[in-house]
């Protein structure tokens, strides 16, 4: 990729995400950490890591590993309905009565 230093890209990113625009919402995120996925989700930073590990959660490595918000969103649109408890059996949701 190429970077050019002139380029005015940086005028799209919030330089604090806790700032709000000028209808005062408040930005969302661009990268969440494990720990903030697993908040989201509402489950441990171990199953983070499985998800991403299984390839079923796109991750970033940037030092440590990151997940864009449009990646979790995307994400959790794919596999609603889905029994994710095992990421290496990934099997659609079936209600027996």
């Amino acid at each position: 990729m190429n970077i050019n230093s002139n380029s005015n890209h940086t005028d799209a990113i919030p330089q604090n995400v806790n700032e709000r625009n000028k209808e005062g919402v408040v930005p969302e995120k661009i990268l969440y950490t494990v720990k903030e996925v697993s908040t989201i989700m509402h489950t441990n930073t171990g199953y983070v890591y499985q998800l991403i590990s299984s390839g079923l959660l796109p991750a970033l490595k940037l030092g440590s590993y990151k997940i864009r918000h449009i990646s979790l969103m995307r994400f959790l649109e794919d596999y609603d309905g889905y029994d994710l408890t095992d990421p290496r059996d990934v099997e659609k949701i079936s209600v027996s009565a």
